[in-house]
């Protein structure tokens, strides 16, 4: 999926393991910049990229789709997301969606809905028909999945921390795809 010299992709497990101190970067740059993402500051690049690797094996299994949008001109890494189809007998039907991130400097080219889109197309393409996912309430995050058409199921106080370690309420968003 291209467009405006970006291109979103899926990534297999040996892909991830040659790109994980490129995503590490990206997600040391995203932690860094306050987003919760279930990290600390200060995160580490050796952390990050240990991190990454280690979800080649989900990959492998397809316990874990993960996509990367990048500029066509130099093939850089702009943004990434995560799905987690359920692996429960009555719960193979859903999905969650996580880490969606997107770098500082390629913020504006709708590069996290162009990723959100990939997802909820592949998602539906396996037979999902539920996506869940949470985000700091009140985040700029919150604002694009209602955009995107999410619905907001409500809010947990005190849920997750940012990465400064301070306590924020998380709010939990549900879409249902079609069919």
């Amino acid at each position: 999926m291209g467009g405006d010299g970006y291109a979103v992709g899926l990534v297999t497990a040996e892909e991830l393991h040659g790109a994980a101190e490129e995503l590490a970067g990206l997600l040391v740059d995203t932690v860094d910049g306050g987003a919760s993402l279930g990290f600390l500051a200060p995160l580490g690049q050796d952390e990050a990229t240990a991190w990454w690797r280690a979800l080649a094996p989900e990959v492998a299994a397809e316990r874990l789709l993960l996509w990367t949008v990048r500029a066509q001109a130099d093939g850089r890494l702009a943004g990434t997301v995560q799905l987690r189809p359920a692996t429960t007998a009555n719960g193979r039907h859903r999905g969650e969606v996580a880490k969606l991130m997107v770098h500082p400097a390629d913020r504006g080219h709708r590069l996290a809905g162009r990723l959100l889109t990939a997802l909820e197309e592949q998602a539906a393409g396996l037979g999902l028909r539920l996506l869940v996912l949470d985000t700091e309430t009140d985040s700029p995050a919150e604002r694009l999945y209602e955009a995107a058409g999410w619905t907001r199921v409500g809010s947990v106080p005190d849920y997750a921390t940012d990465p400064a370690g301070v306590p924020h309420p998380t709010t939990i968003f549900f879409k249902a795809l079609g069919g």
